[in-house]
This record gives structure tokens, C-alpha cells and sequence, in this order.
């Protein structure tokens, strides 16, 4: 039998090919380098919630009759419907809720509301609590509430601990879909009432920052004229919780003329509704 010539030349291009294959052309270990030395820093963690508490079911029945003494004596089919409250019209119910009730009585009525705003940001180097901080803290300028420094960050000689620090240039919720709803006024009650004339608050019960409530909190007083010869009082709690801000408006007007709301008694109660809400969301 005649053997077939052995063939050097294919030989030759079959080792060419293998060497080829087992070498590669280097990428995948620059790659890798690249990789280690060029890392990209991490996005920045989202907030903790991603949805809301259903505000007019957040307050409790007996909460609800305590703020809104007026409301005890109504019959009953009538009490149920104030109880109920009436929930605010917001364009996305994943960024932003309210719900408000209102009491009527012989000698004062009492307005109650409640507000959850969850903040996003949509900066991948800013966190969402980074962002709610700001949005936070831009409420508490609006209402003139002195923000305390960081308890890590010592005094500097002739600064004031409570001198009021304004917020950064343009904070805000971010920029994107529902991020309007961090400025809507409805929620700025605490705001809108500073426009009113108010008389100074008694020691220990001024307009303040506050401790143990949520991540970072504050309380506002007003006492302005709601009429010609009735004063109306009007607490504002506000505090957050990693990404969502609360807010608590709670206020009081005298029907009898002269009639003065008493400041520590609605402070009492809107801050201890406040702390309530911060452990629903502890849950």
C-alpha cells in the first residue's frame, strides 16, 4: 500500500493555529487590570423605604378623639365622617400622602394634618437619605428653626449653637419624575404660618430642634391672628427617617374672643403623634 506524503507546510499551520489560540491577544488580562487600577466607586445606597403609610389610617381612633375634643360629641354617623379624614389629591401616592381632619367645639376648633413625603434622588454619587437630609434642612430654614451643628463637630469661637445655618444652593429631592412634590406648600404649613405676627414663646417651649425623634427633627410654634380678636396657634413637628419626611401640623383656635391656645398642651400632643408615626415606620 502507497503512503501519502506527509505534508510539512500543514504542519506547520496547525501548530500556528494552537499557539495562536493558547496565547490570546492579551485583552482579557488588561481588561481585568483595568478593572483594579480604574475601579468605579459604588452607586450610592437607596433609601430604607420605598413605600408609604396609608395617612389617614396612621392615626389612632383615640388619637384622633383627643386632638379633636369636638368630635366626642357629634352623633355618631357624623363622628365616623370627621374621623375618617380627608385624604390630599397628590400626583404619585409612592412620593407623596396627606391626610387632614378638622374638630369643631363650643369654645375652640382644632385642625390636624399629616404628611409623608418619601425622597428620591436620582444622582447615582447622592443617597436618597443624603437627599432627604437637604430637602430636611431646607424646611427648617423656611421656618426660621435654628439647626444645631453635628455633635461631632466642635464649636468655633464665636459661633453660635443655634444660629441658623441655610441650607446648600438649589437643594432639593432631586430632579425626575414626582421630585415637585418636595416643594409642594400644601405640607408647608409650618412655613405659611411664619408669616403671621407671633408672640415670643416661653422658655423651653420656642421654636427648636429636637432629640430622639427619627434622624434628624424639628418643632415650630406660631401664634398668629387669625382674626381681628382671635389668635390662632399652629405646632408644626417635622422629622425624618432615613428617606421619608414627616410633618405634623397641629392647631388650635379659640372661639371666644381674647382666648390664648395653650403652647406646651399642643406641643405635648403633636409630638407625641410625631413619635407614634416615627415607630410606625420603625415596623
Amino acid at each position: 500500500m502507497q503512503r501519502k506524503a506527509y505534508v510539512p507546510g500543514v504542519a506547520a499551520l496547525l501548530a500556528a493555529l494552537v499557539t495562536g489560540c493558547t496565547a490570546g491577544d492579551g485583552t482579557e488580562g488588561s481588561d481585568i487590570d483595568a478593572k483594579v487600577n480604574g475601579a468605579k466607586a459604588s452607586a450610592a445606597p437607596p433609601g430604607k423605604y420605598r413605600t408609604l403609610l396609608e395617612p389617614c389610617g396612621s392615626v389612632e381612633l383615640s388619637t384622633l378623639k383627643d386632638l379633636l375634643p369636638g368630635t366626642v360629641t357629634l352623633p355618631e354617623e357624623q363622628q365616623q365622617k370627621v374621623l375618617r379624614g380627608t385624604a390630599a389629591v397628590t400626583y404619585d401616592t409612592d412620593r407623596r400622602v396627606a391626610c387632614s381632619w378638622k374638630g369643631d367645639a363650643p369654645d375652640a376648633s382644632h385642625q390636624l394634618r399629616v404628611d409623608f413625603e418619601r425622597v428620591v434622588s436620582y444622582d447615582p454619587a447622592v443617597s436618597d437619605d443624603d437627599r432627604a437630609q437637604e430637602v430636611f434642612e431646607k424646611k427648617q430654614g423656611s421656618a426660621s428653626v435654628p439647626i444645631a451643628p453635628p455633635k461631632d463637630e466642635p464649636e468655633t469661637d464665636g459661633a453660635s449653637p443655634s444660629t441658623t445655618r441655610s441650607p446648600a444652593a438649589g437643594s432639593s429631592s432631586g430632579a425626575g419624575p414626582g421630585a415637585g412634590a418636595s416643594t409642594d406648600t400644601a405640607a408647608g404649613a409650618s412655613a405659611s404660618a411664619n408669616t403671621s405676627s407671633s408672640a415670643p414663646a416661653l422658655e423651653g417651649l420656642e421654636p427648636r430642634a429636637l432629640e430622639g425623634l427619627g434622624d434628624a427633627a424639628f418643632l415650630d410654634d406660631v401664634l398668629g391672628r387669625a382674626g381681628s380678636t382671635v389668635q390662632r396657634r399652629t405646632v408644626s413637628v417635622v422629622f425624618r427617617t432615613s428617606n421619608v419626611i414627616v410633618t405634623v401640623v397641629y392647631g388650635e383656635q379659640p372661639a371666644v374672643t381674647g382666648g390664648v391656645p395653650d403652647s406646651k398642651e399642643l406641643q405635648e400632643k403633636a409630638r407625641s403623634l410625631a413619635r407614634n408615626l416615627a415607630e410606625q415606620f420603625d415596623e
